[in-house]
């Protein structure tokens, strides 16, 4: 039966798509790409992502020890998350007002971040003042510049675990730049440049507060090579040749061996007042062996004798500390 219809040009294209693949498949690779933000950073390897997780981890540790001494309080350094964001976004995920330093990181050209929460700031403060800091009111305030210089011997102790971290890595060289309270103030990269950020919370006492830190992605990716330089020599195990190179090295080097007799002490006064034909009652049995100390530590027991004229020493036993 003959129609009239007229056929769109759609559905033209469509008869002829469907005669080339009559399957019904679509390998338009337009229709396949997906939409990409070039406003967006690249992301970093998920696996030197795990590496600046396990650096920082080891930094939150060594961080507790020296605030603990430094403040002697008990505190507790947990590392929470280490995650890539444009810098926009890592400024808007910070409290105003708040503790934001400014960070050098010689030798590379750029700067990092580093924020304490209020609620950890101002506790901080009032231990070093000589309170308790168990204080719970909440402060919303800028610190002043006296507060400023007050942190800065706790910003050194930061900074020096934060460097000796990175050590292993690299060297970098963290210093104080300037300090803010203002996330939006603080515009030492573009709001769309990448950062590595690192969140840990502090616990001191009763308090607690995240203190934050941002690097530039940028450097991070700089430093590939020496996060897998530093993995390569983690996991490589020394080969017999090794061994036995090292063992040719050390030795020739020269070992201090001192046998010695230990007894009771006498005063430089007794000393003095002996007399030729006094005894020395040394207390110490016969059969009772002599220790022999190598560079300073007991290693052997034994007994003084001789050999061809010269003083010697029997090993009879080794030292087994307790």
């Amino acid at each position: 039966m003959p129609s009239d219809r007229v056929l769109s040009q759609e559905e033209i294209d469509s008869v002829f798509r469907n005669l080339r693949d009559p399957e019904g498949r679509d390998d338009d690779p337009a229709k396949k790409a997906q939409p990409y933000d070039f406003r967006r950073p690249d992301r970093i390897a998920k696996d030197q992502l795990r590496s600046i997780h396990l650096l920082h981890d080891n930094f939150s540790r060594t961080l507790a020890s020296s605030l603990s001494a430094y403040l002697r309080a008990y505190v507790v350094v947990n590392l929470v998350s280490v995650e890539q964001l444009s810098f926009i976004e890592f400024s808007r995920c910070l409290p105003s007002p708040t503790c934001l330093v400014s960070l050098r990181m010689r030798p590379f050209d750029g700067n990092a971040v580093l924020e304490l929460n209020p609620s950890l700031v101002f506790p901080i403060l009032e231990m070093l003042l000589g309170g308790s800091g168990r204080n719970a009111a909440r402060v919303d305030r800028e610190i002043t510049e006296i507060e400023q210089s007050i942190l800065e011997g706790l910003l050194r102790i930061v900074l020096h675990d934060l460097k000796e971290a990175w050590h292993a890595v690299t060297n970098i060289d963290f210093a104080i730049d300037t300090f803010e309270t203002e996330p939006q103030l603080l515009q030492i990269l573009a709001p769309n440049e990448a950062v590595v950020a690192v969140s840990m919370e502090v616990r001191i006492g009763e308090s607690a507060g995240m203190m934050n830190l941002g690097m530039p992605s940028i450097i991070i990716k700089m430093l590939r090579q020496k996060f897998d330089q530093q993995w390569s020599v983690r996991k490589s195990e020394s080969t017999e040749a090794e061994q036995l190179r090292i063992l040719r090295l050390i030795k020739p080097a020269p070992l201090f061996l001192d046998a010695r007799l230990q007894g009771p002490t006498l005063t430089v006064s007794d000393l003095l007042a002996l007399e030729e034909g006094d005894v020395l009652s040394f207390d110490y049995p016969v059969e009772r062996p002599v220790d022999l100390l190598v560079n300073g530590r007991l290693r052997y027991q034994g007994a003084v004798t001789a050999a061809d004229r010269k003083k010697a020493f029997v090993v009879r036993e080794l030292h087994k500390p307790v």
